[in-house]
């Protein structure tokens, strides 16, 4: 018998932390930013996802079987990565 749609989904996202859902929304993102060509968006929408890496308790980036990266550390030193990237992309751009 087939299982409800709800459980298929519970199921898939289990495997998944909140790091990892951040990471996938970064990506899409910053795709969905590109063909605007703005540095100053980019560097908000980078800045935004740093900060909400750094600032999420370590226990709700501790990694599943499918996460991204090995450690809740990892997710943290990405988000710090990120934040220091922003303000460059921020003050490069035009517009």
């Amino acid at each position: 018998m087939l299982a409800p749609p709800l459980q298929l989904v519970d199921s898939f996202l289990l495997r998944y932390t909140v790091g990892d859902v951040l990471l996938l929304g970064f990506v899409v993102g910053a795709v969905g930013i590109l063909p605007t060509r703005s540095l100053r968006m980019l560097g908000a929408h980078t800045v935004g996802i740093g900060l909400l890496l750094l600032l999420l308790p370590a226990a709700m980036l501790e990694p599943n079987a499918g996460s991204v990266l090995g450690s809740a550390l990892q997710y943290k030193m990405f988000g710090i990565v990120l934040v220091a990237l922003a303000p460059v992309l921020y003050a490069v751009g035009r517009r």
